[in-house]
């Protein structure tokens, strides 16, 4: 069995989602089925954007309400990069937010985030942290 990864992201105004996933990831819109809903191309994924309001209920008969301040899911998104930097200071210029940074603790340097629309996720250092490089005797196996 083949499985493809398609990802799907809530914003309350698509063009600011399509100008954040791009300008921080790259992520190229490759089409627009609906006015409400773009469909990029994220490497080796799709990312759907779907434009919906703030406040808007998100199944039928549901009491929740879609709300785009910072909020808790216990889904996110992990975002292997080459460099972490660069990515960081996109992220914070496009108005997201870096929460935390882990920095040679592990055996490679995390940062959690939150995009502008309130999504929290995870960017990773694809290189091993320099900490683990100086240091081999403490990585585990």
């Amino acid at each position: 069995m083949t499985i493809s990864i398609h990802f799907s992201i809530d914003v309350p105004d698509l063009a600011a989602g399509l100008h954040f996933y791009d300008a921080v990831f790259g992520f190229a819109e490759i089409a627009r089925p609906f006015p409400t809903m773009a469909v990029c191309d994220a490497g080796n994924a799709t990312l759907c954007l779907h434009e919906k309001p703030e406040g808007s209920a998100p199944a039928p008969g549901s009491a929740d309400r879609r709300r785009y301040a910072r909020h808790w899911t216990p889904v996110h998104l992990d975002l292997h990069v080459p460099a972490l930097d660069p990515v960081l200071a996109r992220i914070r210029a496009g108005g997201g937010t870096v929460e935390r940074e882990f920095r040679g603790a592990g055996p490679k340097d995390v940062a959690f985030c939150s995009d502008p629309f309130g999504h929290g996720f995870c960017v990773i250092e694809d290189a091993p942290s320099e900490h683990k490089l100086m240091n081999p005797e403490t990585a585990q196996s």
